[in-house]
């Protein structure tokens, strides 16, 4: 058979190229109405692959969004790393919660929610247990705030916090009682005191409406993990283990 004979026509080649087209249209309005319900993504009714997709670009839509926010504070905040420094844990646990101001905030008053934050967090050996920079021994940028909601942290966090305004830097120190307790070890001990430098910014709703996102996505996703997993034909497998 000659190369020529394998060859489309140009009406073969245009027939073609109708029927992708029509495809292609037909997909994306499938997608669109399965997927789009009163302007808001239904995840449940997306299938494992376009989850896995969903997830993977809203976590790129999230770390964009935390490189801007960094470039913003990073080096404001990074400027704080000095202040931590070793504290007497027995001092600590037993002069109840104390707050110091780093800086004074110009923005509204905080409340127990309606804000996000950065910070740093670390033990009386000034070990840092957590902090916000993505390595905190030669930072380069900083992570996503987290956004507070109420009863979500630890009770000494809220009495530590209380007054600050938005843009306004707070070290804190909570004793162990107001902490983790007898709960959770942390800092090598039950009851240890903490100390935490906090940043208070205002809320991003672009990061919420993302974390919201993710949460959902997340759960739908476990929810097609499972249903494949029970799916999942096995007879094949032990038919070719029986061979």
């Amino acid at each position: 058979m000659q190369e020529k004979d394998l060859k489309p026509s140009t009406k073969q080649r245009l027939i073609f190229a109708l029927v992708a087209a029509l495809l292609l249209g037909s997909s994306i309005a499938a997608y669109v109405m399965i997927i789009m319900g009163n302007g808001n993504v239904n995840y449940a009714k997306m299938n494992l692959e376009q989850l896995e997709n969903a997830y993977n670009e809203k976590i790129d839509e999230l770390d964009q969004e935390a490189a801007e926010l960094s470039g913003k504070y990073f080096d404001e905040f990074k400027q704080y790393k000095s202040k931590v420094k070793a504290y007497n844990s027995a001092t600590a646990n037993g002069n109840g919660v104390q707050a110091k101001d780093l800086k004074e905030g110009d923005g509204e008053t905080i409340g127990d929610s309606g804000y996000s934050a950065y910070y740093i967090g670390w033990c009386s050996d000034e070990s840092i247990f957590d902090s916000s920079f993505d390595n905190y021994d030669e930072p380069t940028a900083l992570r996503v705030p987290i956004t507070v909601a109420e009863s979500s942290l630890i009770e000494g966090w809220y009495i530590g916090t209380e007054g600050m305004k938005i843009g306004g830097v707070r070290e804190i120190t909570i004793p162990g009682s107001l902490a983790y307790g007898d709960s959770q070890e942390i800092c090598g001990a039950t009851n240890s005191p903490l100390k935490f430098i906090v940043m208070a910014i205002e809320t991003n709703e672009r990061l919420e409406k993302l974390n919201d996102d993710l949460n959902e996505i997340y759960a739908a996703l476990s929810n097609a993990y499972t249903q494949a997993y029970s799916d999942y034909d096995y007879s094949d497998e032990e038919t070719t283990s029986g061979e």
